[in-house]
């Protein structure tokens, strides 16, 4: 059997990010030489998501593609944005802040600003997409379909 694993490094922002990480993914499988089997494709981080969806072509002013504002717009609906501690969150509690400010005193690139701690949306939402998707080698070409793209949700 055999095993390739590379790293995709993706910048994010403040807003939801829906980054289009397929031709990487592909360029990746093909630099694998595996002919015939898995790819996973998986992130770290507990509040980003790895989706599975169709490219569309059409764009909003913010350059969002229509779909990502229609799941943005159901979202919303369902995990309301975390924008301050007076929300109805729960997360994060007392105990947990006092851990990532340690955490960020231990490690000068973990980010400390509230922007990062108020996140309680972003754990329900990347719960809701997931962090990983699998698709097939066959060929040495990953089975994605037509229209199936890979977008790296923050």
């Amino acid at each position: 059997m055999k095993i390739y694993q590379e790293d995709i490094k993706v910048k994010t922002t403040s807003r939801i990010t829906y980054d289009n990480i397929t031709d990487k993914v592909k360029e990746i499988v093909k630099k694998s030489e595996v002919k015939n089997g898995l790819v996973l494709v998986q992130t770290s981080h507990t509040t980003c998501s790895v989706l599975f969806e169709e490219f569309v072509h059409d764009k909003d002013f913010n350059g969002d593609e229509f779909l990502q504002v229609d799941l943005n717009n159901i979202l919303d609906n369902l995990v309301p944005r975390e924008l301050s501690e007076n929300t109805n969150y729960r997360y994060p509690g007392p105990k947990h802040i006092e851990f990532l400010q340690k955490l960020a005193k231990e490690n000068p690139d973990y980010p400390a600003d509230p922007g990062t701690i108020l996140n309680g949306d972003a754990h329900i939402r990347g719960s809701l997409f997931g962090g990983n998707q699998t698709f097939a080698i066959k060929d040495g070409e990953m089975l994605t379909g037509s229209v199936g793209y890979i977008y790296f949700v923050d």
